[in-house]
C-alpha cells in the first residue's frame, strides 16, 4: 500500500489532495482507499523525513507545487535527495530510495495525455531536495510553476485523474539506471523515460558531480538497488568524467552513453 502526501499549505497539492479525497473514507487522518492510503500533512513535504515514524507504508508519494525562476509552465516528477547541503529538506549527502516503476508510468501517462497539458512541458528534474531519510521509495509529483497554476482546480483535478489511474493498476518492472550529468531538467533521460526501455533511479546532473567520491557513490548505489545500469550523458559530464567512470566501473554497473 502506497501513501500519498500533501502539504496543507501547499496550494497545488492540497487541490490534488482534495479532490482524490472525495472518494476516499477518512479514518484518524487518514484518507482510505483500495489501492492507496492519502493524508494531509500540516509541516513541508520537503522536511517529512519524520513520516515513517507515524505512518508506515510501502512507498510515499508527494504531492507537490512546482517553482521555477524560470516562470516556464511545466508539469515534473522527481526522486529526491541532496548531493551536498540539505538547505531544502532532509539531510546532507543523502539520497531517497528512488520509485522508478511508477514514475516511468506516470510520466508515460501524462505524455499520451499531453493534449490537456499543451501549455506545459512535461519533465522529470534531477534528484533535489527532501525528504531522505525515508527506507521506502520516494516520489515527488509537482505542478507549475506559478500561484495561478497551483490554485487552478481543473488543472489540479487532471493531474490527480492521472495519478489515482496509476494506483489502479500494478507498475510494469523495467531496466533501472543511475543517470549521471546533464541540467536541471534532464532531456535526454527525460526522452529515455517517456520513450525508451530504462525507468530512472537517482539523477545526479552535472552541477552535483563535484560532489561525488566513493562514499557518496557508494550510498547512491546501496539506495538505488534495483539499478543495475549507468546512464551517462557523455557531453555532459565536465571535467568529473574520468571519475564517474572509474566510479561506475569500481561499481560494476553497466554504462550505457546518451
Amino acid at each position: 500500500m502506497q501513501l500519498l502526501v500533501a502539504y496543507q499549505s501547499d496550494p497545488a497539492g492540497f487541490n490534488m489532495a482534495s479532490y482524490i479525497a472525495q472518494d476516499m473514507d477518512e479514518q484518524d487522518g487518514i484518507y482510505k482507499g483500495k489501492n492507496f492510503d492519502l493524508v494531509v500533512i500540516p509541516t513541508p513535504a520537503i522536511s517529512a523525513d519524520w513520516l515513517e515514524e507515524k505512518y508506515q507504508y510501502q512507498g510515499y508519494v508527494f504531492l507537490s507545487k512546482h517553482a521555477a525562476e524560470s516562470g516556464t509552465l511545466a508539469l515534473t516528477c522527481h526522486s529526491t535527495g541532496n548531493f551536498s547541503q540539505a538547505q531544502f529538506g532532509g539531510l546532507p549527502r543523502q539520497v531517497a530510495v528512488p520509485h522508478p516503476y511508477l514514475q516511468k508510468s506516470y510520466m508515460k501517462h501524462l505524455w499520451m495525455k499531453r493534449e490537456l497539458f499543451s501549455k506545459f512541458e512535461i519533465t522529470i528534474e534531477a534528484t533535489h531536495h527532501g525528504p531522505t531519510a525515508l527506507s521506502k521509495p520516494t516520489l515527488f509529483i509537482e505542478i507549475g510553476t506559478t500561484e495561478k497554476e497551483w490554485n487552478n482546480k481543473k488543472l489540479c483535478e487532471d493531474v490527480a485523474k492521472i495519478i489515482v489511474e496509476e494506483f489502479k493498476k500494478e507498475p510494469q518492472k523495467h531496466k533501472t539506471a543511475i543517470c549521471f550529468g546533464g541540467t536541471h531538467y534532464p532531456k535526454k533521460f527525460n526522452k529515455e523515460l517517456i520513450e525508451g526501455e530504462f525507468a530512472l533511479g537517482t539523477v545526479i546532473p552535472k552541477h552535483a558531480l563535484d560532489n561525488l567520491d566513493k562514499e557518496l557513490f557508494s550510498h547512491i548505489v546501496d539506495r538505488n538497488k534495483e539499478s543495475k545500469y549507468a546512464l551517462v550523458e557523455w557531453s555532459g559530464l565536465g571535467q568529473n568524467k574520468q571519475k564517474v567512470v572509474n566510479l561506475i566501473q569500481d561499481a560494476g554497473l553497466e554504462m550505457i552513453k546518451v
